[in-house]
C-alpha cells in the first residue's frame, strides 16, 4: 500500500512533537541550573521572561484545550522551568 505525503506526515507527526519538545524545552535546564547554582539573575530579563512565562502558560492552556500531549508535556515542563528562573530574577536580581 502506497502512502500519500499527508498520511506519512501524520504518522510521524507525535514523535516529530515529541522531539521538539525535548529539545526546546530541556534548552531551559542549563539557564536554570546556573541561576541555581550562582544565586544569581543580573543577565536575565524581567520583562522578556515575565511574557515568555504568560505565553508558554496560554500555550499549555491551548495544548490542553486540544488534547494534544506533546504540546501539553513540553509547555508544563517550560513553564515550571521559566517561572523558576523568573522567581529567581525576582528574588536575587
Amino acid at each position: 500500500m502506497l502512502f500519500s505525503f499527508e498520511q506519512l506526515i501524520l504518522q510521524f507527526a507525535d514523535p516529530i512533537g515529541y522531539l521538539a519538545a525535548t529539545l526546546t524545552t530541556s534548552a531551559f535546564v542549563p539557564q536554570a541550573w546556573l541561576t541555581w547554582k550562582t544565586r544569581s539573575a543580573h543577565g536575565i530579563s524581567l520583562g522578556m521572561y515575565s511574557v515568555f512565562v504568560v505565553g508558554v502558560a496560554c500555550w499549555l492552556v491551548y495544548g490542553i484545550s486540544l488534547h494534544a500531549w506533546p504540546v501539553i508535556i513540553a509547555n508544563a515542563i517550560t513553564l515550571s522551568l521559566a517561572s523558576f528562573i523568573l522567581i529567581m530574577k525576582i528574588r536575587f536580581g
